[in-house]
């Protein structure tokens, strides 16, 4: 085995109720306790979460409310699951940003202490990004095979982003559509803040929404109707850029028209 291991490895990955660390609530766990001598032992259940489940996530990873109604909450698995990362270094893909984080906060939670702090913890999607840069330079050798002469020079830059565009509908003629309504739908166009600084989002109806605080999520007018109180210390008191501001008030305006 090329992997020189001195205590068992345990890769682990965690589905969710949302990617909010604190909010959101684990609805699955796996892990592959890779051991010294190569082999392996797995482990996964569901757990249910005592909150709904989101569609849209549902939608991510196949996880109903139906599925978790029967399973174990996490205080009564917790212990099971610490059982089979005990003795172990950790992996898994983006952990370090994502599970080993919200592992931690979940075991809070139920007044389990976990302490990884000693661990050693591999992250394979940090060592993704480190053997295969995914830059510009990346995409123009892999896409046009030729190495970007020029690189962060502005017009040099943007003539290799139009050929790696154009490659890039020439590789995948099956999959990609040579539409700009198609290629931003697929870069998430429609999905990006209505602000510069992201202290604002849209809702599934295209209202503009706070994206932080006790309100976030929650459309203009809710909050103006609920709370107006709350809504008006943000425009005046809260230290928000002038062009969060402006579409704010660009917003509530259209309401009260």
């Amino acid at each position: 085995m090329l992997l020189t291991l001195e205590r068992p490895l345990a890769f682990f990955d965690l589905e969710t109720t949302g990617i909010k660390i604190g909010r959101d609530r684990i609805v699955q766990i796996g892990i592959v306790r890779l051991q010294p001598d190569g082999t392996r032992e797995r482990y996964q259940t569901l757990v249910n979460p005592g909150i709904p489940i989101p569609a849209e996530t549902t939608a991510i990873h196949g996880i109903t409310d139906l599925d978790v109604a029967m399973a174990p909450t996490l205080d009564a698995v917790a212990a099971e699951i610490l059982g089979h990362l005990d003795g172990c270094d950790l992996s898994g893909f983006n952990c370090l940003r994502f599970d080993v984080p919200f592992l931690a906060e979940e075991f809070h939670r139920v007044g389990v202490e976990w302490d990884s702090s000693q661990l050693r913890i591999v992250d394979v999607a940090r060592i993704y990004h480190q053997m295969e840069p995914r830059n510009l330079s990346a995409a123009l050798k892999y896409y046009c095979g030729r190495e970007h002469e020029g690189a962060h020079d502005a017009l040099a830059d943007v003539e290799a982003t139009a050929d790696v565009l154009i490659a890039q509908l020439e590789r995948y003629p099956d999959q990609l559509q040579g539409t700009v309504d198609f290629l931003g739908e697929l870069s998430g166009d429609r999905k990006r803040s209505p602000d510069a600084a992201g202290k604002l989002k849209y809702d599934d109806h295209g209202a503009v929404c706070l994206a932080f605080g006790k309100y976030n999520g929650w459309p203009l007018e809710r909050i103006g109707k609920n709370d107006p109180g709350y809504l008006q210390w943000l425009m005046t008191k809260a230290e928000l850029p002038g062009s969060t501001l402006s579409i704010m008030r660009a917003a509530l305006a259209d309401i009260q028209a």
